[in-house]
């Protein structure tokens, strides 16, 4: 038994054995758990100024439209230039904009046009940083450990969403929302602090690339000739586009569907985040990145998010989050794994740039839409919709892999799920 449980230990926490990826890690946590408090904390600014969720969804595009536009030129800068230094200055705007934003609030003196303003400001920001994150963690751990540091980061990012809402929710019943902006700023500094003590020789640095006319056009090229590649991003934009838009479903869930505040709205952020951290822990240590596995996957997350669409109360809801955590990052992450794994060296950060246009850059398509139906429908229908799309992605993923049962790395579906005895451990 204790030899099966340091062999766990081993196979999911690998990539803990990079000294780099360890402090992005700690890094990483402190500022992810400001940056949840920040998500809670703005859409509850915005709901407060306006009770429009269309507002709330024209917020969330507003932060994620220039990603869709301009993340294949942040890809193709992450390949220019050194990514740790790029990171550097992403993260030192992203925690100006916090800074900024809690103190328009402190004074009394924010209106929508500037939260409209700093929300695109902060998109611009992450059009860049995405992508150089994204590629940033092959740089630290390799090859042989890049599956088991996506999702283990995947798993940190959710573990963040578990702790940052149940801290914004207190912060803003006690202090008031600027707290949760003054926190998020702060969170940076940590950031920067393991990033300048990263060891740059032990990067496995992929080779730069010098400009050129046509790099943005070649990427596209270059996906669009790879099957393997091209499908899954089209599937993730499916996904991207109504399913990932919790910021704005759940908000309108909590206020007006269970007549809550934000601590409400922050339990449903934090039961998904629980059901992540679950999810992420029984597949860390799992090595086989079989793209048939994803159908499985995000039909059951689709699923998941009709059953608590249609939960009779808040109980039931936040124990359907929890389900739709576990199966949301056993999707991303190994979407996330295959594509850097069969990505060309000199292609991967453009490859993950659409990765960015597809997971996030679509959001402001899909979040006005949410945002619009949940208000002038019913907010279940904003998360039903998320869910039916899920399974339209499924359906056409099925199709689509039919071309290629073992194209790339993939030997076979070979995907294992928490199962019940995982939970019971």
């Amino acid at each position: 038994m204790i030899h099966k449980i340091k062999t766990f230990g081993q196979s999911t926490f690998a990539s803990l054995n990079v000294r780099n990826y360890r402090l992005y890690v700690v890094g990483q946590g402190i500022s992810l758990t400001g940056t949840w408090m920040q998500t809670i904390g703005q859409a509850w600014l915005v709901l407060e100024l306006t009770g429009s969720g269309t507002a709330l969804g024209l917020v969330t595009a507003r932060q994620y439209l220039p990603i869709l536009l301009l993340a294949p030129f942040g890809g193709v800068i992450a390949q220019r230039f050194s990514k740790r230094k790029i990171l550097f200055i992403t993260q030192t705007i992203a925690g100006l904009l916090a800074l900024i934003l809690g103190i328009l609030v402190i004074t009394h003196t924010v209106q929508l046009w500037m939260v409209y303003m700093l929300a695109a400001i902060f998109g611009l920001s992450t059009s860049i940083d995405n992508p150089t994150r994204q590629s940033f963690i092959f740089e630290m751990v390799g090859e042989d450990n890049i599956s088991n540091a996506v999702t283990l980061n995947s798993t940190e990012v959710n573990l963040a969403r578990i702790i940052g809402p149940a801290i914004a929710g207190t912060l803003i019943a006690t202090i008031g929302i600027a707290a949760c902006f003054f926190v998020n700023a702060a969170s940076y500094i940590a950031v920067l602090i393991c990033l300048s003590l990263m060891h740059a020789k032990e990067l496995y640095a992929s080779k730069k690339i010098q400009r050129a006319k046509g790099q943005i056009r070649e990427g596209f090229r270059y996906i669009w000739h790879t099957p393997m590649l091209r499908d899954l991003l089209i599937m993730m934009a499916i996904v991207g586009t109504f399913v990932y838009e919790f910021q704005i479903s759940l908000a309108l869930m909590a206020k007006y569907v269970f007549g809550g505040n934000a601590g409400v709205y922050a339990a449903l952020t934090s039961a998904m985040g629980i059901g992540s951290v679950i999810g992420g822990i029984a597949t860390a240590g799992r090595r086989k990145t079989a793209p048939q596995g994803l159908v499985m996957l995000v039909a059951i997350l689709g699923a998941a998010m009709i059953g608590t669409a249609l939960a009779p109360n808040l109980p039931f809801a936040i124990a359907g989050m929890v389900v739709v955590g576990i199966f949301s990052i056993a999707f991303t992450s190994l979407g996330n794994s295959i594509l850097q794994l069969e990505s060309k060296p000199e292609m991967r950060s453009r490859v993950m740039a659409l990765w960015a246009v597809a997971f996030l850059g679509s959001t402001p398509i899909g979040g006005p839409i949410i945002g619009w139906i949940g208000e002038h429908f019913n907010p279940r229908w904003g998360l039903g919709i998320g869910g039916f799309s899920a399974l339209i992605a499924a359906l056409f993923a099925m199709i689509a892999m039919k071309k290629y049962p073992a194209y790339g790395t993939a030997e076979s579906v070979d995907i294992e799920l928490p199962t019940e005895r995982d939970f019971k451990k």
